[in-house]
């Protein structure tokens, strides 16, 4: 079955189009004094001598309510009941012999685990970014010590799932990012020299859906995997001894600020890093930057231009919330449609307990397209997030 589309705001502006800061509009400064919606209203009429027409109210109470919920998060790291680990992202492809070395050689990446499901005709390619003391100790992908590594880790992966019979002549999946069929934008990585890494990319022959001086937002680039998908390429801090690349975010586009922070910020325990709006003249939207913070880091207020410099100085991956201010149906990526076969599956977490994670999430509502009783593999589990992404749910120490 196909997970459902739902109704959203419109997708993030095209690689290119994104706005380079935000503006310090009337509504936003009213959002971080976390103001009731009249009182928000009565803000913005009062700075900008407008009136507030319905069209206005609705889009500034979606703006309120998003600031509210996430500036929750400013002062204390959420609880983690869950004990949950963001453990994967997972990208459907088609040749493993293309895009395994296209991570590899491009970008650094290590297959840290491989799996061969023969009788369900697919397999799957775990990769992140490995230290140099990392390669040397990771076990050999395939075997049982890596499987056990895997799924104790709280290294990020990306999962690379190739359905076996798919090569590069087979349609291409959806990557998310076509006109009317959007969801998931794009990963990224890391690198202290954008520009550089882009030169030598462009000489590798890497194609690009946007250079670094494109488009209004310079010095950052998006280059274009096997599959089509999208790969951001973004400056982070020097001097951090990291390696070249860092595999460092996933986006997607999600319908509610509110209720999709509450799933994985009150929920799976992520905290909100950083938090940027941007008025309609600067494409109408919000970004939140999530991540799960060791025990004894303080991030700065999320609001503030030091959060987006702490986030770029975090080896591990954030999750990129894009929240518009348009409505649009969004796609998850496991439907084949118009803009081609299934592409993006899932992000993944691991959990202390899978058995008690489903009962404290289905008691708070969470719908499930799998539960752990379902199927062959009982130690996994696929809620539905909000926007109706699929969220695998993984037992720590699960072996398949």
């Amino acid at each position: 079955t196909c997970a459902r589309r739902s109704a959203a705001p419109a997708a993030a502006p095209l690689a290119g189009d994104t706005p380079s800061s935000p503006v310090a509009s009337p509504y936003m400064i009213a959002s971080r004094r976390l103001l009731s919606g009249t009182t928000f209203l009565a803000a913005f009429s009062l700075a900008s001598g407008l009136r507030a027409t319905p069209a206005i109210q609705r889009a500034f109470a979606g703006r309120a309510m998003a600031a509210a919920a996430s500036s929750e998060a400013a002062s204390s790291r959420p609880a983690n009941p869950l004990g949950a680990v963001w453990q994967q992202t997972m990208l459907r492809i088609r040749d493993p012999e293309t895009s395994v070395p296209f991570y590899e050689n491009h970008f650094g990446l290590s297959v840290v685990d491989k799996y061969d499901f023969p009788q369900w005709s697919f397999s799957l390619y775990f990769m992140t970014t490995l230290t140099d003391e990392e390669k040397a100790s990771w076990p050999e992908p395939g075997t049982e010590e890596a499987h056990a590594r895997l799924w104790t880790t709280d290294k990020m992966c990306l999962e690379l799932t190739h359905n076996h019979g798919t090569t590069l002549e087979s349609p291409a999946p959806q990557t998310g990012n076509q006109a009317g069929f959007r969801g998931f934008g794009h990963i990224a990585f890391n690198t202290e020299d954008v520009y550089a890494a882009c030169a030598e990319l462009e000489a590798a022959g890497a194609r690009f859906q946007k250079k670094p001086d494109e488009g209004r937002m310079k010095g950052l680039a998006f280059v274009l995997d096997p599959d089509g998908y999208w790969i951001e390429i973004v400056r982070r801090a020097p001097g951090l001894g990291f390696p070249k690349y860092n595999l460092s975010q996933t986006m997607l586009r999600v319908n509610s600020a509110v209720d999709t922070l509450r799933f994985y910020r009150d929920l799976l325990g992520m905290s909100v890093l950083a938090e940027r709006h941007f008025d309609a003249a600067h494409g109408d939207f919000s970004l939140y930057f999530l991540q799960h913070l060791p025990e004894g880091e303080t991030p700065p207020d999320p609001t503030t231009p030091e959060a987006m410099e702490y986030i770029k100085t975090r080896f591990g991956p954030v999750l990129e919330l894009t929240v518009n201010n348009s409505p649009e149906d969004y796609v998850t990526g496991n439907e084949a449609n118009d803009a081609g076969a299934a592409g993006f599956g899932h992000v993944g977490f691991l959990v202390d307990d899978l058995e008690a994670a489903f009962k404290y999430l289905d008691e708070r509502g969470v719908t499930w397209k799998k539960r752990p009783q379902d199927g062959n593999m009982r130690q996994i589990a696929f809620a539905y997030d909000p926007t109706g992404y699929w969220v695998e749910l993984v037992q720590k120490g699960a072996s398949f």
